[in-house]
């Protein structure tokens, strides 16, 4: 893949938004009413926000407030009570040392967790 990272956005935004709808869709999702959003029209299939935000990661201190402020959006959004009871969450690892759904190398962040 190739272009600017706000190309590089859009495109992974925008085939990752048709797969995770359609899958929604398909299962009959009750995620969709929470989306309040209309997919029988296929121009209104928009599920990310039109911009990002990208910034660069300058010591460990931006690493864990930017990986705390990831890990408690599955809270914010009602999901979960705990960013940790979020499946699909790295703080599975860093909370409860568990990679079944994903593996987390967390040396990265200046932490070993045993």
């Amino acid at each position: 893949m190739q272009g600017s990272i706000s190309e590089v956005m859009r495109d992974i935004k925008k085939y990752s938004a048709w797969e995770i709808l359609e899958y929604l869709e398909k299962e009959k999702s009750n995620i969709l009413n929470s989306l309040n959003m209309n997919i029988t029209t296929k121009q209104k299939r928009q599920l990310w926000m039109h911009r990002f935000d990208d910034e660069i990661i300058r010591n460990n201190k931006m690493l864990w407030v930017k990986l705390k402020y990831i890990h408690n959006n599955s809270v914010k959004a009602g999901l979960v009570i705990r960013p940790e009871d979020y499946k699909y969450s790295s703080a599975r690892k860093y909370i409860k040392n568990n990679q079944t759904i994903i593996r987390v190398d967390t040396e990265y962040g200046g932490v070993e967790i045993i």
